[in-house]
């Protein structure tokens, strides 16, 4: 079995690299380092968006490398090389002690340099960061969940926090936004997992609730045999609904937020909805037709978020 580190070359676990903990590290080469890992790779996180000014952005690349990197601790290397839950379990407990390290100030890895000099100057609580790895570490254990409820405590965790980080980069702290947020990021976060049932199951990873299996006749192993039955696209339906009435709850906030702030929740928003649409317009088979954004997609995203009149009827 490998024990080098995963897929991002430039970290710094596995013997087979080099340990970036035993140089000096300027602040800013710390951040041109996460800009360079964050430029390397694609999400629905705004990385590098030209609607985010350009002197916040060095401070979303610090938020996202660190991410993005203990994401891949747990997601990445499946197969038949794949890499042991110890090996995962380790690295990211090394890197929550460089979390506490870098609160302490005593931050030796170029990330944990930017992320602690971003986090000090936006007083971004460390409880964000520890949720984060929090969720990376349950998706090594945990392949199953009993309820919805348990499913939304997870998304509390992995997707609400960069949301919150946003807002907090761009000063907005009040309780209502926070709230809002954090219904628009597990609204997405479900978006995905409904997207990537088919990846997941490869994984041996399944986010559709127990209860709801049950409800509508299913197992696994079902899913694993007869994929998009009529009976899951029942699920899918019932579970495409739930995610729409989060996105729902929280678009108010996507108004409310003005300047690049709100296009850019805007541009998010419309993202995870638009991947609910094709869900449904690929009559729920996301066995065959996985849901993705093309183009022409891209396209007709920015143009409705640019016009708040659009993105108000859009649904």
């Amino acid at each position: 079995m490998s024990t080098a580190a995963p897929k991002i070359a430039t970290v710094p676990f596995g013997p087979a690299e080099e340990d970036l903990t035993t140089r000096d590290w300027s602040l800013d080469e710390s951040y041109k380092y996460c800009e360079r890992l964050a430029r390397s790779h694609y999400e629905n996180f705004p990385v590098g968006s030209i609607l985010i000014k350009k002197p916040l952005r060095r401070y979303f690349y610090a938020i996202y490398a660190f991410a993005r990197t203990a994401d891949d601790f747990a997601d990445e290397g499946y197969g038949t090389d794949a890499w042991s839950e110890p090996e995962r379990l380790g690295w990211i407990a090394r890197w929550n002690e460089q979390l506490k390290d870098a609160y302490r100030g005593r931050a030796l890895h170029p990330v944990f340099i930017a992320l602690a000099d971003t986090a000090e100057r936006f007083d971004l609580p460390v409880t964000l960061f520890e949720d984060l790895l929090s969720a990376f570490s349950q998706d090594v254990t945990v392949r199953r969940y009993k309820t919805f409820d348990d499913v939304v405590d997870y998304c509390r965790r992995s997707a609400n926090p960069i949301g919150r980080l946003i807002l907090l980069l761009f000063g907005e702290r009040s309780a209502e936004c926070l709230a809002q947020s954090d219904d628009i990021c597990t609204g997405l976060q479900l978006a995905n997992h409904w997207q990537d049932v088919r990846i997941d199951l490869d994984k041996d990873r399944v986010y559709l609730p127990e209860e709801d299996l049950f409800r509508f006749g299913l197992s696994v192993e079902s899913i694993r045999q007869e994929g998009a039955s009529e009976k899951f696209k029942r699920l899918m339906s019932f579970e495409v609904t739930r995610a729409r009435s989060l996105f729902l709850k929280g678009k108010p906030l996507c108004t409310r937020m003005t300047g690049r702030l709100g296009m850019e929740l805007r541009v998010v928003w419309l993202g995870g909805v638009t991947i609910l649409n094709r869900i449904e317009h690929n009559d729920y088979d996301v066995f065959n037709r996985r849901p993705s954004i093309g183009s022409s997609d891209k396209l007709k995203i920015l143009l409705t978020a640019a016009r708040k009149a659009a993105f108000h009827s859009y649904k």
